[in-house]
């Protein structure tokens, strides 16, 4: 596989085309951004961490039936990915009240949800990735009702696989953002899941094991991104 020209890069990632118009590299950075691009910094590793966990839980979801971007690891920090069009959502999904979801309806972090919530948002930087629903989804042509459709059957699964996962390696799945895409016209999953796309606390003293170390400065960064690629890479 020849790598060829960057045709994106983002706040996480860089992306390149390749000898091969339906396939992209993906190289992960270790850049670290916070509230929408307001506070950056670097968290050393991270790129290493995120690529290796986000092939094997693409991995996974593959083999629970869920379709994804993901076509092999080539190195630490490069991924081999089908070339998908991003659909402009953001996909939250959530288990367990905190971030701006407790600040919004002004409850304390930590609650269990009664049923697990989907929000979406207009993914677009400038704008702070403004929240939207079903109707402004269909209004903007954002999706259809049957991409959407598709998107939140498997964003609940996405859920319903990662929990039972990730509690099996004694940590709690609070919550995640999810990326969706269309390849061959089909709607599968993409970007990544990682500790900068999901909120990971330890069962059982509730340890933060993800990018809110790194929003509210609490020190140890590095440390829990490993701790939690080292306990997801146990059977």
């Amino acid at each position: 596989m020849e790598k060829l020209e960057m045709l994106y890069e983002g706040k996480a990632k860089k992306v390149y085309k390749t000898n091969n118009d339906k396939q992209y590299i993906v190289d992960y950075k270790d850049d670290a951004t916070a509230f929408n691009g307001v506070k950056k910094g670097t968290i050393i590793g991270k790129g290493v961490v995120n690529n290796k966990m986000s092939a094997a839980l693409f991995s996974l979801l593959e083999e629970n039936g869920i379709p994804t971007h993901q076509i092999e690891l080539l190195s630490d920090r490069e991924s081999l990915v089908k070339a998908v069009t991003i659909l402009p959502l953001e996909v939250i999904v959530r288990n367990v009240s905190a971030g701006s979801l407790a600040q919004r309806l002004g409850i304390e972090e930590g609650i269990p949800m009664k049923e697990t919530v989907l929000e979406f948002s207009y993914k677009n930087d400038d704008l702070g990735d403004p929240m939207i629903n079903d109707y402004h989804i269909f209004a903007m042509e954002f999706a259809t009702r049957e991409q959407l459709d598709l998107v939140k059957k498997y964003a609940l699964k996405v859920n319903e696989i990662l929990s039972k996962f990730f509690l099996e390696r004694n940590i709690k799945l609070i919550d995640f953002k999810l990326e969706f895409g269309l390849y061959d016209g089909q709607v599968i999953l993409a970007d990544e899941i990682s500790p900068d796309t999901c909120r990971l606390w330890d069962a059982e003293t509730n340890k933060k094991l993800d990018k809110d170390r790194f929003r509210r400065d609490m020190g140890g960064v590095e440390e829990v991104y490993q701790e939690v690629l080292n306990r997801i890479s146990k059977k």
